[in-house]
Formats: C-alpha cells, sequence, structure tokens
C-alpha cells in the first residue's frame, strides 16, 4: 500500500489504537479471561486470538481502508492481541489460584502466585 506508515499499523496510527488496541485488545482481553475461567489450554486461546486478528483486519479493511490480506499487518494485529490475551489470562489465573486454593497459594502481585509453604509456583 502506498500509505504505508509503520511497521504495526497501516493506515493511521489512530486507526490502529481505535480498533486494534482499545476494541479488538478489550475483546482479546475478555477472551483471556473466559479461557482461564474454564481452565482451557494456551492452545485454544490462542485458536481464538487467530480468528479475532481476522476480523480486526477486516475492520481495517472494510471501514479504514487498509488492506484485508497483508500479512505483516496481520502479524502485527496478531502479536498485540495474543499479549492483551495472555496477560487477561495470567490475570485471571492468579485471580483464581490464590482464591480457590488459598490454603495452598498466595497472590503475589498482579500476574504471579507462590506456593504458601516456602516453595515456588
Amino acid at each position: 500500500m502506498e500509505n504505508a506508515n509503520s511497521l504495526f499499523w497501516e493506515v493511521s496510527f489512530g486507526a490502529f489504537l481505535f480498533v486494534t488496541v482499545f476494541l479488538a485488545g478489550g475483546a482479546a482481553y475478555l477472551t483471556g479471561r473466559a479461557i482461564a475461567r474454564a481452565w482451557q489450554p494456551n492452545l485454544q486461546l490462542a485458536a481464538y486470538i487467530v480468528l479475532l486478528t481476522a476480523a480486526t483486519r477486516f475492520i481495517h479493511f472494510a471501514l479504514f481502508g487498509g488492506s484485508l490480506l497483508s500479512v505483516q499487518y496481520y502479524i502485527a494485529d496478531l502479536i498485540v492481541l495474543l499479549i492483551f490475551a495472555f496477560v487477561g489470562k495470567r490475570i485471571t489465573r492468579a485471580r483464581q489460584m490464590s482464591t480457590q486454593y488459598n490454603f495452598k497459594y498466595a497472590r503475589t502481585g498482579l500476574l504471579g502466585w507462590r506456593r504458601t509453604d516456602g516453595q515456588e509456583a
């Protein structure tokens, strides 16, 4: 595309920020939470995010005139959404481990937990 601006965004930074980070990033975060609550594996989360990335690329194409079948921007969007999804899953899993198994695990910050008998989880 002749007006490609960067390695990560194609049409404008505002479109990237709005569609990929705010809309799709929020959906990816909530998908990670849902996968964690259902105790599903990471591979299933990655499969959902691949589909969400395809929908995100379609929104860029339909609303902002971006290219639909660009591997470079698909991978850039995929990386951003995978980060949001796995952070959402990890935050939820840390909360689950410290509340459901509070006799064995204690929360250590936003993303982690530790064993209460002194061993690392």
